[in-house]
């Protein structure tokens, strides 16, 4: 999954950031209703931005936090151009967003927060919840235990197709295979024991790349596990290391 190569891509350049405590200063297009923008679409932090009366538009900063913005505006979207963000305090921000995320009803009642992922790229079909999945790739299913044979039945929302798949046992992780093109987001049912799960898969554009962003993007999104693992990937390479982040 192309999730995997971009976790060792940027973990040269997120070191790279936090030793020299840089901050990219891109800005990535989260929502967006008129100005000429698309959601996944990169601007840069220095150049204007302009709405119209009615038009608005959602922003992920280079420290990891949403810029929302309204019209009328005829401006630059961050006032000292995104420079300087200190990435410890970009971390920070992201766990205690995290930490907001964790403790809404949904979240809670899945359950999904409670159980870490191996990296970003894993998508736990063991529980219902958003996930994100890498824009063209296809997802790649993960289950906590894998100590036993186990069947599921996966189908989209409108049950056009059935998928009869197996877990192997010691087998934890398993590719989508060549059913349907995920496009947007898909919803997709999961039964497992008898149990049915609902999970949304929501696009990360190509243009994110930036580690802050990535993660700021998959918790709006809801996918609280993958943020999880990237907030984990991200403290382990801090200089120094900072202490182990909760899950809980």
């Amino acid at each position: 999954m192309r999730m995997k190569k971009k976790l060792l891509l940027y973990v040269l350049p997120l070191t790279l950031f936090l030793h020299f405590g840089i901050v990219s200063a891109e800005l990535i297009v989260l929502q967006a209703r008129g100005g000429g923008l698309k959601v996944g679409q990169s601007v840069s932090a220095t150049k204007k931005i302009v709405l119209k009366e009615g038009e608005r538009v959602t922003l992920i900063g280079p420290d990891g936090k949403s810029i929302k913005l309204r019209g009328p505006f005829d401006d630059v979207p961050v006032k000292d151009g995104g420079k300087g963000t200190d990435p410890k305090k970009a971390l920070a921000a992201l766990i205690a967003t995290r930490d907001a995320r964790t403790s809404s009803v949904g979240v809670v009642r899945s359950g999904t927060a409670d159980v870490n992922t191996p990296d970003p790229a894993a998508i736990d079909i063991t529980r219902g919840g958003p996930r994100c999945l890498d824009e063209g790739a296809k997802p790649e299913f993960w289950r906590p235990d894998a100590t036993n044979e186990q069947p599921f039945v996966m189908y989209p929302i409108d049950r056009s197709w059935r998928a009869d798949l197996l877990w192997e046992k010691g087998q934890s992780r398993m590719t989508m295979p060549d059913l349907s093109k995920f496009d947007g987001v898909t919803t997709v049912l999961v039964n497992i024991d008898q149990q049915e799960f609902v999970i949304s898969f929501s696009v990360i554009p190509k243009s994110v790349k930036d580690p802050f962003i990535l993660t700021a993007w998959l918790l709006e999104k809801g996918c609280v596990q993958q943020a999880n693992a990237l907030l984990r990937t991200i403290a382990s390479n801090q200089t120094p290391p900072t202490e182990p982040i909760p899950v809980n």
